[in-house]
This record gives C-alpha cells, structure tokens and sequence, in this order.
C-alpha cells in the first residue's frame, strides 16, 4: 500500500490535506494549557511560559520522517533568523510515538535547524493544543493566546511542489501581529503526516501485528519501505507500523496507495498494483481494534529484496552520466537536466537489458536514458534505452529480444530531480547486459504516437488532444505503453482500431504526473492485424487543478513542466526476418493541380513552423540558433538535428511533422 516505492516529490501524494481519523478542533485552548516544558535534542529543556519581553511564540510540530516536515525545516530557519530580532521565539515539537529522540537528533542534524526542538513523550502537548499534522504552526501572542493555527504556506501540498509560494500564511500572520492587527487569516488547513498518537484505546480485536498484519505490509509495503530504502519510513518495525498507522489508512481510503492509475476494466498489466478488499480490511480491523501485538511465533520472514541491480546478472558495461556529481537544491523546482554520456562504441551492440541506477534515490525523481544515434545511422523508433521509475522492477528482455545501439552512439540521461529538505549530490548510471547478434531474433525499439500542435486555451478543464501511431511495423508485437504529460494532464485513453472496430486498451482516468507508470502487458500483444493505435489525452488548465502553474496562460508544445506534451511511448518487437511481405495500400493518384496545391500548402506550413522555431530559440534575434539552446526533448521530439556538426540549426536541417487539418 505505501509502496513499491516512492521518491520524496511522490511521498508528498500521502501527506493527505483532508483529516479522516484525528479529531478536529474545537474550542480554543485557555493560554493555560499552552505552558509546557520539554526536554531538547540538546540534552536541555525548553519552557513555554508568558515572558515580558517575548511578544510572539511560534510552536510548530514536527515529524522526524515526514516529507513535509523534512521541507519545511530550512524554511522554519529561515523565519527564525528574520523574526528573531523582532521579539519572535520559534520552539520545535515532535510528538510522534514512533520517534525516538535519536530519530528527532537525526533530523535536526540532517535539516540544521537553529531552533530548539523538543520530544513531547505521550504526545500530551499535541493534545493540549489540538495539533493534528507535521507540520503544523500556532501563532501565539504575548498572552499566550492563539492568533494563527494551521500551515506555513502554499509552496508544498499532496504531490505538489512548487517553484514559488503564493500564500505566505505563517509570515503574513507574524506581520499582523507585531504590527498589532487582527490576523485576517486565523485559521488554515495543515497539510501533511498525521500526528502518532498513542492510542488509549483497550484491545478489541484477535488481528495481530505478528500474524496478520506482518504478512499483509510484507506483501505491499516493504520492498521500499524498509531501511536504507527510498521510502523515509520503516514498516517492518512494531513501533513505526502504530505510529504512521492514521496515515497509512488515509492514503488507502483515499486511492492514494497502492500507487496505480490504470482501470482496471481495459487490459492485462504485469506490473499492476492492487491490494485485495480482504488486506485492507486486516489493516482497518486491527487500528480500529487496538492494535495489538501477538506472538512473536507467529511472526513471517521478511522478503528478501536483491540490492542494487535488478538485472539477472551483473551488468557487462556501467556508464556514470557524468564524472562530477550534480547537486539538487534543498529546495525549489529543478527543471530536467540532460548528460550526454559516449560509451565508446566502436560496433553495433545488441542490449538484451539495461538498468538506470539512480546514486540518489531521495532526489532522483525518475530517469531516462535514450540512444542518440550518428547522424545519418540506420535507426528504428525514438532510440528509449531504458528509464528509472520509482517502484519498477527492472527485468531482462525476452528471450531472443534486443536493442541495438549503433556504433558510434551516445547516451542521453535525462534527469528529473525534486528536491527534498536538504542539499543533495547524484550520479546516476546505467548498467547495460548485451546479446550476441546472431542470436537475437527480434530487435525492440520505441514508438510514439504525438501531437505538438495543440493549444490549451486559459481555464479550459477538460481539453482534449488525440494523436497516433503513424507507422505499425508489420508481424510486431506490443510489449508496453507509457502515456506522457506534464502538470495539467488529466487523463489518457488508448484505442485499438480493428476492421472498423474499436477497443480500449489502457484507460488512465486520473493521470498522475509524479509517478511515470510504464504499463507492462502480461503477454506480448500482436499486432499483424491491428489497423491503428490512437490515444486521446485531456488536459486540466483550470484552477480546480491545484498542480496548475497558472490557469490564465495558454499552453502549448514544450519540455518545461509549465508547458505541456501529449505523447504516448509504446515498446514494440519486430522480427529481424519477415515471414510475409507487405502489401503498400494503393493510393488514390492526384491530378498535377491536386499535387501543385499540397505542394504549396506543405511550403507554407514548413514556413508557418520554422518562423515559431526561430522565433522561440533565437534569444538575441540575430537569425541563428545555435543547437545548445534547443532543449533535447525538443531535438528528439521535434527532430531537430544538427546534420553538418557546424554547432548552428540552419533551416534547411529543420523537420517538422505534418501539421493535422482541424
């Protein structure tokens, strides 16, 4: 349910907004009950009482493991050395059952967070004080009285991190009070990990930790989270399973877990992620139920999880993306990074598998490795290698089954980082197994369906785009598909057309851009008779999205994720050696007249097409746009090329796609 795994922009999905199982507040607490003293992380402790020179307290309570606890840490030392000075105190509070204070020491190292920052044991403070969620602020005066309660801001929700904060909540409140206004926002909605509180609740159940709910967090949850793994919690500890357990049960009640997007009503998948109505029950009776223990007898082995690599053997050739690592941020939006990478490859190779090996799992968000081959190399697809994608298990292909690289290739990494709290540093690599050509039967390769034409008015909420597959290689089979959108993706839906016939083959109702599913068939589909494969994408630009950058912009083509694309990967096999020929579809012949106008039309479209090129790239106006300023998502996808390796795009080496009629 919490897994097969997560990267921290992902883990975000299950910091829920709404709260299912804590209790809201209701009155207002007397300055009374707001005292407290609590030992530190220092080995000191910390006192909450009305001083005569304090004229504001903020207490904020933090989770040690929390995502948004983690990003908000540097932000809180921020507000602490700009408020400091003015008369502001900022105190820590972790009442977590399932943080120890080595687990809190850990934090405050990691995070370097210049406030005191204390262990409410019993979580009796929280409850005082009715805090829900990490993070969550209160606003007290210099009475002791609570004039904000809620979050620090905007700039970090369920699955959205973005680049700027547009609803400074904590600080406006600060202002208002130093400056001795009412606050005009009092009160807004915490955003993140529910409180782990100890339950005071007697035993009602025979559902065990041990017995039941072992096996049932083994099965779904532990291949990530688990120690040294992507995921920022254990589950296979007693204490740690009791303490995240609201949470764990909100994103389950949400959909939000397993991490999965297809219906299933349309197709087979071999990677599908589902937990039986029967688990998720064991899961609810036993929180409900008290949460006992059990007989350590009864207790499962843990799954044995192989480390590293995934490939069935260890990889023959590894390629770092770059010698020098590249750091992410603590915190902001970290646009795609690309890294050209040569292997040195003086002969086609044939790779049978091929694995991404993310050096940072905390930040790499997901990866792609693509094959640029020479120019003028006979090349079939987009050249996709291989790609990172939290939670997928990286197989060998099918026996008989490769890719071929072309002698001379490089290899392009493109990178998604998303920052998580604290500086990081990655070098990622690829591990590549190869196959001997004379045993390689079918070569794989990548192909698109897309559309680069479409415009998305402002506050459109349902904006749909279809696109294709021009071109089906005959006697091929489909091994996977992998829709692609950014920020304003909505929902994708594949059709397989037949004899007139149409069939859904994959429906996504509720896109997700965090997690890049790669749809795996459980069996290879044929494709000799199949007459297209056609996809409609609908788009969100409304400001019910609240991954939206901004609904009043139209949204066009772009590998920014404030643009958008509308495109669909499909991995197919083809055989080396036809066992049938072709057929080419006759085609109606035109009169000179017919042939002169479509002539004239593709002239003014390729014009039409080159003018947007020149007029997006070149930055200076001079008339020339060098090939380091055009983005590799746009060079692969919109088939820019460098073909006389002079370093400029001329127009002669622009190719453009032939623009649909509407």
């Amino acid at each position: 349910m919490f897994c097969r795994c997560l990267s921290i922009s992902v883990l975000l999905i299950f910091v829920c907004a709404t709260p299912l199982r804590a209790e809201k507040p209701t009155a207002s607490p007397s300055p009374a009950d707001l005292t407290f003293q609590l030992p530190t992380t220092s080995g000191e402790t910390v006192e909450l009482k009305k001083l005569p020179d304090q004229k504001v307290t903020v207490v904020c309570f933090l989770g040690a493991e929390c995502p948004l606890a983690r990003l908000y840490g540097p932000k809180l030392n921020e507000l602490q050395a700009a408020y400091q000075p003015q008369g502001v105190r900022l105190i820590g509070v972790n009442s977590n059952q399932q943080d120890s204070l080595e687990d809190v020491q850990a934090y405050v190292k990691k995070y370097k967070i210049q406030f005191p920052m204390a262990k409410d044991y019993g979580n009796e403070v929280a409850d005082r004080y009715q805090a829900l969620r990490t993070p969550e602020v209160f606003v007290l005066d210099e009475n002791l009285k609570i004039q904000y309660r809620g979050r620090i801001d905007n700039q970090y929700l369920p699955g959205i991190s973005r680049a700027e904060t547009t609803s400074n909540d904590l600080k406006n409140a600060l202002d208002q009070v130093l400056s001795g206004k009412p606050v005009k926002l009092a009160v807004t909605e915490p955003n993140g990990c529910f409180i782990g509180r100890v339950k005071k609740t007697e035993v009602t159940t025979s559902l065990t930790f041990c017995k039941e709910v072992a096996r049932v967090l083994n099965q779904h949850c532990v291949e990530c989270h688990r120690k040294g793994e992507i995921a920022p919690f254990s589950l296979t500890d007693y204490d740690e399973v009791r303490g995240w357990a609201d949470t764990m049960l909100e994103t389950i009640d949400d959909g939000r877990m397993p991490p999965w997007h297809a219906s299933p009503k349309y197709g087979h998948y071999a990677n599908a992620r589902f937990m039986s109505d029967e688990d998720k029950k064991v899961l609810r009776d036993w929180v409900a139920g008290g949460m006992p223990y059990g007989d350590v007898k009864d207790m499962p082995k843990l799954p044995e999880f192989r480390e590293g690599w995934h490939l069935p053997e260890i990889p023959e050739a590894v390629f770092e993306m770059r010698k020098q690592p590249y750091q992410v941020p603590a915190e902001g939006v970290v646009e795609y990074q690309y890294f050209v990478v040569d292997p040195g490859f003086k002969k086609d190779k044939w790779v049978t598998g091929a694995q991404v090996l993310p050096g940072n799992r905390s930040v790499v968000h997901h990866a792609i490795v693509f094959i640029r081959p020479p120019d003028g190399a006979d090349f079939r697809g987009i050249g996709w290698l291989t790609a990172y994608v939290p939670g997928q298990r990286i197989k060998k292909l099918p026996e008989g089954r490769a890719r071929r690289v072309p002698a001379g290739s490089k290899l392009v990494f493109q990178m998604h980082y998303t920052p998580n709290g604290s500086v990081a540093e990655d070098i990622s690599k690829v591990g590549l197994l190869f196959g001997k050509e004379e045993e390689i039967t079918h070569e794989v390769f990548t192909l698109i369906g897309i559309d680069q034409e479409f415009e998305i008015p402002p506050h459109a909420k349902d904006f749909p785009v279809t696109a294709k597959v021009r071109r089906i290689p005959a006697e091929a089979e489909l091994l996977a598909i992998a829709p692609h959108m950014h920020l304003r993706g909505k929902s994708f839906r594949l059709f397989m057309k037949q004899k007139k016939e149409s069939e859904i083959l994959l429906d996504v109702p509720n896109y997700d851009f965090n997690w890049q599913h790669i749809y795996e068939l459980s069996q290879p589909m044929k494709l000799d008779d199949v007459d297209s494969l056609e996809f409609t994408v609908k788009f969100d630009n409304s400001k019910e999205n609240p991954f939206n950058p901004d609904p009043s912009e139209y949204v066009t083509w772009g590998d920014q994720t404030w643009e958008e694309m509308a495109i669909a990967f499909f991995e197919v096999a083809e055989p080396r050696k036809k066992k049938k020929a072709v057929k080419p579809k006759p085609q109606k012949k035109m009169s000179e007249a017919e042939l002169k106008q479509r002539e004239e039309e593709r002239k003014r479209d390729f014009e039409k097409q080159a003018a947007e090129f020149f007029k997006r790239f070149d930055k200076n106006g001079d008339g020339h746009v060098m090939l380091e300023e055009v983005p590799l998502a746009v060079q692969r996808y919109g088939h820019i090329r460098d073909h006389d390796n002079d370093g400029e795009i001329q127009i002669d080496e622009l190719e453009f796609p032939v623009r649909k009629k509407r």
